[in-house]
């Protein structure tokens, strides 16, 4: 796997992870970063918006209510219709681990 040093990195960890995590400082609206996976793939993403590092991004567009998929584990669901590029934050995520509130759910 090459990495192109100019642009800025992001790491998607699972196969069904939707979203991935910036790991590069200052990432705005119309900027490139580069996805990477644990196979070597790479994709060119457009960012929508601010990033701060850290935080992620989604790999495509995600309708209201599906899941958010990050290390291969639902952690949310799409409060709002998100496009392929968009931060993905309490903005626009609803968190469903560990609330207590949730039908089923078990709070360890």
């Amino acid at each position: 796997m090459e990495i192109n040093m100019n642009l800025k990195l992001a790491l998607k960890v699972h196969d069904l992870d939707n979203v991935a995590t910036i790991f590069a400082n200052d990432v705005v609206a119309g900027d490139e970063v580069e996805m990477h996976d644990k196979k070597g793939h790479s994709q060119i993403i457009d960012v929508l918006g601010e990033v701060p590092y850290g935080h992620k991004i989604a790999l495509q567009d995600i309708l209201v209510d599906e899941k958010i998929i990050k290390y291969g584990e639902e952690i949310g669901v799409a409060t709002k219709d998100i496009k392929k590029g968009d931060y993905v934050h309490v903005h626009n995520l609803d968190s469903t681990r560990g609330r207590g509130d949730l039908k089923g759910e078990v709070v360890l």
